[in-house]
C-alpha cells in the first residue's frame, strides 16, 4: 500500500479589478462537501495534478473550471506554505492576473463576490490577507 503523500502544490490567479470605484478582490466559495463542511473565501485556483504542466497553465484551467472565463497569467505575487486541517502542507502559488470574458461560475461553486480589499470577509481562507496585502505593493 503506498502511503498518502501529505504534501500538494496549488497554483491560481488574484484578480483584481476597479468594480464602483473601489478596488476588488475575485473571491469565492466553493459547495458544501463531506470533506469542506465549512468552505472559506478563496481565490480561483486549484491543485497541481499533472507535474508536466506549468504553474501557470494550472491557474488558467482552474480558473475557467470554476469561474467560466479565461484568465491572462501576470506576475508572480507570492509562494506562501499552509497547513490544512487534515495537518497537510501545501505550497500556494499566487499570480496577479487579468479576468477575460464573462464569469459563468462552476458547478463546484457556491457563490462568489468581489469584495473591497480593504473590506474583506472575517470568513477567508489564511492566505487571502496576506496574499492581497504582497499584490497592492506590486501594483502601486
Amino acid at each position: 500500500m503506498t502511503p498518502k503523500l501529505n504534501l500538494f502544490a496549488a497554483s491560481g490567479p488574484v484578480i483584481l479589478e476597479k468594480i464602483n470605484g473601489q478596488l476588488c478582490a475575485l473571491l469565492n466559495k466553493h459547495k458544501v462537501t463531506n470533506k469542506k463542511p465549512n468552505p472559506k473565501w478563496q481565490f480561483c485556483g486549484g491543485r497541481v495534478e499533472n507535474f508536466d504542466q506549468t504553474l501557470e497553465a494550472v491557474a488558467k484551467r482552474e480558473f475557467n473550471e470554476e469561474m467560466g472565463a479565461t484568465v491572462e497569467i501576470g506576475q508572480l505575487i507570492d509562494v506562501t506554505i499552509i497547513k490544512t486541517e487534515e495537518k497537510r502542507t501545501g505550497i500556494l502559488i499566487h499570480y496577479l492576473s487579468k479576468r477575460l470574458g464573462e464569469i459563468i461560475p462552476g458547478k463546484e461553486i457556491a457563490e462568489w463576490k468581489w469584495f473591497p480589499v480593504n473590506k474583506l470577509p472575517k470568513d477567508c481562507a489564511s492566505n487571502v490577507n496576506p496574499v492581497i496585502n504582497k499584490a497592492l505593493k506590486l501594483i502601486k
